[in-house]
């Protein structure tokens, strides 16, 4: 099936509708919007298993994968519209008046407001959770802003079966059309047209580090700049620690040859990097890695051009100084892989600590099922790589208490660089919780104050607003005395449901 590219006119039309329909969808109560996503779950599940079978042909994804991104997908949709119906997310906050005061303080009172349509950029790798009805959208939705969101190019029929659902359950609820829109495009005037639309007032990505940063560069140079939720990727690096490699060298190495090969490597938290201290311990997990490593077999990937990337990148990173092969996957006949030019090929490499250092072609993330072991001679050369990474989404420490007791300064670069501190597991796995932060310093993200998975990801797409001195009877229903929503508020430095 063919798709042409939205034209700049029918851009044009679906902004002006977006915004039209923004005014109206900002009004809507907490429990209107969450019966949107609501209703957006039930048509979800209800495209059955031909939703699946399109994915299946489009991403060359397992159907078990693609059922269970689909319940995640759903489950997403639920759990966002729970929250945004709570309120929490609002950050009410109520200081009332004292007329006594010198001067006298006035009544002021605080909440979260949607800041206008929001274009959601589909994902290659996520075609339902980070892509048509995924989290960027969902939590758009929960915020009162419409939704323009562009087709993945590798995945545009099925992100045409999810908007489809996604329209049934606007028009079911009578909606505005303009609430949900959905546009294709291959070139790179559809991206920027949109994100330089000046009805467009907010950004969710999720892909490459080019593409992320291009989106940010064009929304900073429009004459009202907007906001850029780019997740770009990351090297989520895993820090082996003594103790702790001296007590299950093999078990870890186990454990990371299923994360790093997990979906054929091509998840944003895939352990891309391994750091440990030159020792019989680090030899053994190398070696038992490699081990495991040659028995993965190759799959395909997403699609050709995650394919060709992987290989050139894997290459580039392999052609470097000082960097040493250590195994590869197994390598099937081109009889028994017809589409042999998709596999990837699992891989993992190894290169000093100085050689890192020194050079920054190997602190690029290889997207596939590729990790790269660094050498250090002691816990100084440790530190030194630490502090010389770029943002992460995730990092990881493998380690026992009396490791982490002995290396505090370790830690603390660590921390500094990541969005999840993970102790003793992998980085593979992203829980769609309250507590989940699924973001990190540049570059792994635009902004590290946020993230696009779990609830809080709705703050978003929504400012704040003060209002002062306002009557109780003209103020939102949500900063009102009654407290009509029964939400949680701060009123005089008190987290509290009760009235005012």
């Amino acid at each position: 099936m063919s798709y042409t590219d939205t034209s700049v006119q029918e851009i044009n039309a679906c902004m002006q509708e977006a915004w039209n329909a923004f005014h109206v969808y900002r009004k809507k109560s907490l429990k209107e919007r969450a019966a949107l996503m609501r209703a957006i779950a039930k048509e979800l599940e209800s495209c059955g298993d031909h939703l699946i079978e399109v994915a299946m042909r489009e991403t060359n994804l397992p159907e078990a994968r693609l059922r269970g991104e689909r319940g995640r997908t759903i489950f997403q949709l639920n759990s966002y519209a729970d929250a945004c119906e709570r309120g929490d997310w609002l950050e009410a906050r109520i200081d009332t008046a004292i007329p006594d005061k010198v001067p006298p303080k006035p009544d002021i009172r605080k909440m979260l407001v949607p800041l206008g349509p929001v274009v959601v950029y589909g994902a290659s790798n996520f075609p339902f959770a980070y892509s048509t009805a995924g989290g960027d959208t969902a939590c758009a939705l929960a915020a009162g802003c419409p939704v323009i969101v562009k087709a993945h190019p590798a995945h545009e029929h099925t992100s045409e079966i999810v908007a489809d659902a996604i329209h049934k359950a606007v028009a079911y609820l009578n909606l505005p059309k303009g609430v949900f829109q959905h546009v294709y495009g291959k070139s790179i005037e559809v991206g920027k047209t949109l994100i330089q639309h000046p009805h467009t007032k907010a950004v969710g990505f999720t892909g490459s580090y080019g593409a992320g940063k291009q989106l940010f560069d064009w929304a900073n140079e429009r004459k009202e700049p907007i906001p850029v939720f780019a997740e770009m990727g990351s090297v989520n690096p895993v820090f082996l620690l003594p103790e702790k490699l001296n007590a299950a060298a093999t078990d870890i190495a186990n454990m990371y040859a299923g994360s790093i090969t997990l979906g054929v490597g091509q998840f944003c938290t895939n352990p891309g990097l391994i750091i440990g201290i030159e020792s019989e311990a680090l030899t053994t997990f190398t070696h038992d890695l490699g081990k495991a490593i040659q028995k993965i077999q190759p799959a395909p990937m997403l699609h050709t051009g995650i394919a060709k990337a992987y290989a050139a990148k894997k290459e580039l990173a392999l052609m470097q100084d000082e960097v040493h092969l250590v195994a590869e996957g197994e390598t099937p006949s081109a009889v028994e892989n017809p589409d042999g030019g998709l596999q990837g090929l699992a891989t993992v490499a190894t290169a000093s600590a100085q050689a890192f250092l020194k050079n920054p072609v190997l602190h690029q993330e290889v997207f596939g099922p590729y990790s790269l072991i660094i050498r250090c001679a002691n816990k100084e050369e440790m530190l030194a790589v630490a502090q010389h990474l770029e943002g992460q989404l995730t990092a990881t420490l493998m380690a026992t208490e009396n490791d982490i007791l002995k290396h505090d300064e370790l830690v603390e670069a660590v921390k500094n660089i990541c969005g999840r501190f993970i102790l003793n597991s992998v980085p593979t796995g992203v829980e769609v919780c309250l507590s989940m932060q699924h973001g990190g310093p540049f570059p792994a993200t635009t902004d590290s104050r946020f993230t696009s998975v779990g609830a809080d990801g709705i703050k978003r797409f929504a400012r704040p607003i003060a209002f002062q001195n306002w009557s109780n009877g003209l103020l939102p229903d949500e900063l009102k005395n009654e407290n009509l929503l029964g939400i949680i508020r701060t009123v005089n430095n008190e987290l509290t449901k009760s009235t005012v």
